[in-house]
Order: structure tokens, then sequence, then C-alpha cells
């Protein structure tokens, strides 16, 4: 493969990450006949498929594992060639790269901010995805730092909390259960609840939460966005099982309240993430400090005890 280009290298990496040719050319801004394309020529230098295709969906063949992963190491040192370099004078004009679950959007730009007017003529790139879209970047070392509440298992990450995490269920104000004093679990397991896709944190947190107490939701929607999960609860489409950060416009305008449930809030804790086979830049590793240092005073207190629904009297 002496002729593969870092273009084909990159196409490929996305398109087996997304495992989507369609995915791969949104994210690098190309066109699909682009990407498939430039993936043909690597099959060519390789003298193999990579890729198996059955229907719209991909999955990678015994050679395409192989080259992702030497793919994933090349792309690896090029980029830390570039930051070496550019670390000459990072601390003031470096690039933050860094991506935060869905779950933290509503919180991470305020910590970003407040670094940045520490480091004002820094670059940032900001990624908000899914918990394993997250952890897809940091092992393809497309990202250098990931926050997200639900640390990988795997080896070879180093994860440190920073602040509390705390999951609540969120209901419309008009909803018979608002206002009830500790409301069973297993009561909330016979509404609709209205919940986070499978691999994203919240979703974790949800399945974890309702195994430990024994019970078995019934779940009316997966949905892949926080924000829709807020607006079908205040439709009254059913409860939502969700991140407290998530909830304080909506508390605060009156459109939701948070049910007071035997054994919520659900604690877990914010991480911030790095490979340990990663060599951070310097404006990451500074970042990671004002997290760890800064974090827990910037996301607020109040998070950790939401605005709960009215008592009943």
């Amino acid at each position: 493969m002496r002729n593969a280009t870092l273009r084909q290298l990159r196409v490929f990496e996305s398109a087996a990450r997304h495992l989507s040719l369609t995915r791969a050319a949104e994210e690098l801004h190309l066109t699909a006949p682009a990407v498939s394309i430039q993936v043909k020529l690597l099959e060519g230098h390789a003298g193999a498929a990579l890729f198996e295709r059955g229907g719209r969906r991909l999955r990678l063949t015994q050679a395409g594992e192989e080259v992702l992963l030497h793919a994933r190491e090349i792309l690896g040192h090029i980029r830390g060639a570039e930051e070496a370099i550019a670390e000459l004078d990072a601390l003031e004009r470096g690039l933050l790269d860094i991506a935060v679950i869905n779950a933290g959007d509503h919180f991470f730009p305020w910590i970003v901010a407040a670094f940045r007017k520490r480091h004002p003529g820094i670059r940032v790139r900001l990624t908000v995805q899914n918990r394993d879209e997250l952890l897809a970047r940091l092992a393809a070392h497309e990202t250098d730092l990931a926050v997200m509440s639900q640390p990988p298992i795997e080896p070879g990450h180093v994860t440190t909390a920073f602040a509390p995490h705390p999951h609540v269920i969120a209901a419309a104000p008009g909803h018979p259960l608002a206002g009830k004093r500790r409301v069973p679990l297993a009561r909330i397991a016979a509404e609709p609840l209205l919940t986070r896709e499978r691999g994203s944190s919240t979703r974790i947190a949800m399945d974890q939460a309702f195994a430990e107490a024994g019970v078995v939701p019934r779940i009316e929607m997966e949905i892949a966005s926080n924000e829709t999960i807020k607006q079908a609860a205040a439709a009254g489409l059913g409860v939502g099982f969700l991140s407290a950060h998530a909830l304080r416009q909506e508390l605060a305008l009156g459109s939701l309240v948070i049910l007071d449930v035997e054994g919520f809030p659900v604690m877990r804790q914010w991480y911030v993430v790095h490979r340990r086979d990663r060599r951070l830049p310097k404006i990451a590793q500074a970042f990671e400090r004002f997290v760890l240092e800064h974090g827990r005073e910037l996301i607020g207190t109040d998070a950790s005890r939401p605005k709960r629904a009215g008592r009943a009297k």
C-alpha cells in the first residue's frame, strides 16, 4: 500500500467509523461518489475489498479491520506532528479540540468560554455527539479530550471525575404525577417513557437505574435528541429520563417539572477523558486542568438539586 494517500486513509477511516459512505461524505464535506472513489482507490492499493456492502449499511472485512487499525495509527502520528509544531506558542494561538456528550451541551460552552477568557487567542473546535461517537473520535485521535458521564470501561483511557451529574424524571406540569410525593419507580415504569437511544450516556444511566430497582420500564419512544424528548414530554406524550443539566430553561419557563421519584435524582459524575496513548497538546493539558479545578463551580450547584414540582397539599 505504499501508494496510498493520506486523503484516502482519512476518507476510509471516516467511512469505517460511520459504516456509511453518505455520513462520511457529510463529515468530510465531500460528495458520496467522491468518497466511494477514494475507498475504491485504497482497495486497489490494498489488493483486497475493505467493505462488504449490504443494502445501505457497510461492514468491514477482515482486511478492512487491519487497514483501519493502521490507518488510525498513521493519522494519529500525522496529527501529532502537526500539533508538536503548533505547540511552539500553543497557549496563545493553539487549537483546542474537544468533545462533549449531548447532555453536556447546555453547560459546556460556558466552561469553554471561561477558559478562553484566559487564552483569548486560541481557536476551539467543539463536537457534540453521543457517547459511542465520542469514544470513536477518541480512538481515531480526532479529538483531544471528551467530557461524558459514563466513562469507558475499555483499557487505554484516562478518566477523571470533576462534577456531579444528576438525572431526573421530567413531565409536563399538568401530568397526574406532578406534585405527588415520593412516587415509586414502579409507578413511573408504567408511564410511557421517553428516552435516549442505546449507546448514549443518558440511556446507560436510565437502564442501570431501572435494572438496580428490578423494574422494567415501558419505553414509548427512543429519541436521539434531548431537545426532542423535552418537547415530547411537554406535549404530554410521556415522561422523560433526562440529565438535570438539560432542564434549566424548561424549569425556569414552567414548561416542564421534575417528578419526585423515590431514589431520584440518580447521581452520576461528569468525567474528562482522553486516550492514554495520546500525547495531549499543551493547550489540551491546560484545559483539562482548568476543568478539574473549575468545572464543578462553573456548572453550578443548582443542577445537583434541581427545582422540583410543587408539593401536593
